[in-house]
């Protein structure tokens, strides 16, 4: 009688694909405690809000899940299946360009009896897979079966402007499925984490590639990011212009438009180049590469390796190839116009003006309908100044936020959202350049000239000195400056 007893047990814990060794028991409930800050007033921040998420046990007694599952995370606590305790933990890494992210446990007692999730393959289009999680609506994990249905290159929403390979599936990936695994035989196919806005039964997730170059990338104790070449490719279609370069109507070969100044190509390649392979894959006249039976950007060969190492390329020039091998490098000179997370924005008030960096963050504060000139201007410096004109971009271009009522700036016509151009003369690339600017003036008055239409401003230098600490006090304002 027990035995039977016994074997209907498991019999039902098969079925609901919980018995020992079942990899749902080792799928983590993330619940996140965050306070972003503020970008139009960078000394202040939002009101603590709660937020859930998902995640999975890797090898060495860790969690992964996505980066923006624990961006700006005052309190992080995880959940074991079926058990109520929370357990404190800790984020170790963050990649935030490919977000995915390394949580550790404070109790190490968390991972006894869960076995870490293994990895497979890229799962094929129309292949099957299991999405696990811990969505919006309840506590308790969902499972939910879909297929694949493309494989290409995407915006990743949670940076903002880096473009990654990506899995899409019909499996439903809703709010709390993100950082949970995506399931093919058991394996790890994917990290669930993101929709698309008015895309009905429609999710992606992380494939193995960028995983396991997110893992690889932290085995040294530091996380490096995506690298890239700083090669833009355009199609190469025109049969006449590929005649006239010399090249055979085959579908192969897609032209260097430019070369990032500065970027690892630049000295290598040369505009107009026209690229045949990249790392042995041959690049169609459009610039994708048939990967894995997917036909997908090019640009994903230059993300296989790791930061400094170097890639193959065969390259067209003066009516024959030739081979060169391109250093490739993370990129930072485009980090403010993406999304920012982990350090709180730098700023500097000075007699009532504040001063802080232009970032897409910023931009978003401004809304949607601002059509003036002074918008058009600071959306032109983030996005286009460094493709269109290399040599006047800024490292990072500062704009007066807002002013601060009082009586020292009580005549000046220009009250923020514009772009710093000069201060007292001196050209402002960088936040440190406005301090240095206030601060040699000896005499006189100050003068802050703004970019485009919006002409110039004064400012008493003893007056406004003299102010600063007031509004500070009259504010709230802890420091006049965040460097």
């Amino acid at each position: 009688m027990l035995s039977k007893t016994l074997a209907v047990a498991v019999l039902c814990l098969t079925v609901l694909g919980l018995q020992a060794g079942s990899p749902e028991r080792s799928v983590i409930q993330i619940l996140t405690f965050s306070q972003q800050p503020q970008f139009d007033s960078p000394w202040r921040s939002d009101n603590v809000r709660r937020s859930g998420g998902s995640g999975f046990v890797i090898k060495g007694r860790k969690i992964i899940t996505n980066a923006h599952v624990i961006a700006w995370a005052k309190q992080i606590l995880v959940r074991r299946y079926q058990d109520p305790r929370p357990f404190q933990a800790r984020v170790a890494y963050a990649g935030n360009d490919c977000d995915l992210a390394i949580l550790e446990v404070e109790d190490p007692s968390f991972f006894d009896g869960l076995e870490p999730l293994e990895f497979g393959d890229l799962p094929a289009v129309r292949s099957a897979v299991v999405t696990c999680g811990y969505p919006a609506g309840g506590e308790q994990i969902s499972f939910t079966r879909g297929v694949v249905s493309r494989i290409e290159v995407q915006n990743y929403a949670h940076p903002g402007n880096r473009f990654l390979l990506a899995v899409q599936t019909d499996a439903a990936i809703n709010p709390g499925n993100s950082g949970g695994p995506v399931l093919q035989d058991d394996k790890v196919v994917g990290v669930a984490f993101q929709g698309v806005p008015g895309l009905e039964n429609a999710g992606f997730f992380i494939p193995p590639e960028v995983i396991r170059h997110f893992l690889k990338d932290i085995e040294d104790g530091k996380y490096t990011g995506f690298p890239e070449a700083g090669i833009n490719l355009v199609p190469l279609q025109n049969p006449a212009y590929r005649r006239f370069l010399g090249l055979p109507e085959d579908g192969v070969g897609a032209r260097v438009d430019s070369l990032r100044p500065g970027g690892p190509a630049e000295k290598l390649l040369k505009k107009d180049d026209v690229v045949l392979e990249i790392a042995g894959y041959p690049v169609g006249s459009d610039g994708t590469v048939l990967y894995r039976d997917n036909r997908v950007s090019g640009s994903i060969l230059f993300q296989t390796v790791q930061n400094g190492e170097t890639v193959k390329l065969k390259v067209w020039r003066d009516r024959k190839p030739i081979e060169v091998e391109v250093p490739v490098a993370v990129y930072q000179g485009d980090r403010l116009a993406g999304n920012q997370y982990d350090v709180p924005p730098r700023y500097l008030i000075y007699g009532g003006l504040v001063f802080t960096p232009l970032s897409a963050d910023y931009l978003r504060t401004l809304g949607r309908d601002r059509p003036d000139a002074s918008s058009s201007a600071l959306f032109y410096e983030l996005y286009y100044r460094r493709s269109e004109d290399p040599g006047g971009a800024r490292s990072e271009p500062v704009v007066l936020s807002t002013v601060l009522a009082h009586p020292a700036n009580a005549n000046l016509r220009v009250r923020g959202k514009v772009l710093v151009n000069r201060i007292n003369g001196v050209r402002i690339d960088c936040l440190e350049d406005v301090a240095q600017a206030l601060g040699q003036k000896k005499e006189g008055a100050h003068v802050i000239e703004f970019a485009g239409q919006d002409g110039f401003e004064c400012l008493e230098r003893e007056a406004s000195a003299q102010a600063t600490p007031q509004v500070l006090e009259t504010y709230g304002i802890s420091s006049d400056r965040r460097l």
